[in-house]
């Protein structure tokens, strides 16, 4: 079963790496590479859609925007090389999903167990700000994740942009998504299907430097997702 898991996991990472769809973000993307910031200005950058990353045996999902500009899209790896993946590497290490509470590059030993991360949209978007459109063209991309990913029982969604994508790719796999639609809050909490759906403030700048997205609160927002992933109650 994971020689499975692990083909598709393959076969997709290496259709999204190829995505060419969006002219848009195409765009931002090569020319984030093009005009980096000094402080990356001898960076080679991946500079293509990003795939996502983890175990394959994951319980626990942590569902994103989408690639920084000169973190993922630089690093070829999601939440990778920015102050947004130092947020949620950190988190998850203390929740005993990651080896090493750090990620600056691909090959820097960082291992997820029990644990896959991913994004919404799979280019960096201009002003991180994806079309409709855009999101329609990549959501297909989360969809197989999560039914490659057969043992994810709880799902972190990273901002209203990610829990409106993971209900809408859970609608698609033939969930019954709850009506009135569940919305999005630091902790809300819902759970459809098989799945339990845990909302948290994204991992960004401009929460965790405000102080809107404290450390405590991340940690909890792990602590409920991993009594779910577990076969608990969030």
């Amino acid at each position: 079963m994971i020689a499975l898991v692990l083909d598709s996991l393959a076969r997709l990472r290496t259709e999204i790496s190829a995505c060419t769809r969006c002219a848009r973000l195409v765009r931002c993307r090569e020319q984030a590479a093009d005009e980096p910031p000094r402080r990356f200005a001898n960076a080679t950058y991946w500079a293509r859609a990003v795939p996502g990353f983890g175990d394959p045996r994951a319980r626990l999902l942590v569902v994103g925007l989408a690639p920084a500009a000169n973190g993922g899209n630089r690093t070829g790896r999601v939440f990778t090389g920015d102050r947004s993946g130092d947020w949620l590497y950190a988190a998850l290490h203390r929740a005993g999903f990651a080896n090493q509470p750090t990620s600056v590059a691909r090959d820097d030993g960082l291992v997820l167990h029990g644990a896959y991360v991913t994004t919404v949209v799979r280019c960096a978007p201009p002003a991180n700000k994806p079309s409709p459109i855009e999101r329609d063209r990549c959501l297909p991309f989360l969809v197989r994740e999560l039914r490659a990913l057969g043992r994810v029982r709880a799902i972190v969604a990273l901002g209203a942009f990610a829990w409106d994508g993971a209900l809408r790719a859970l609608r698609e796999l033939g969930h019954e998504v709850p009506a009135p639609r569940p919305a999005f809050g630091h902790g809300a909490s819902v759970r459809i299907g098989p799945y339990t759906l845990v909302g948290s403030y994204h991992v960004s700048q401009q929460n965790t430097f405000t102080g809107r997205l404290t450390v405590a609160m991340l940690d909890a927002v792990f602590a409920a997702a991993g009594r779910a992933a577990s076969g608990g109650s969030a």
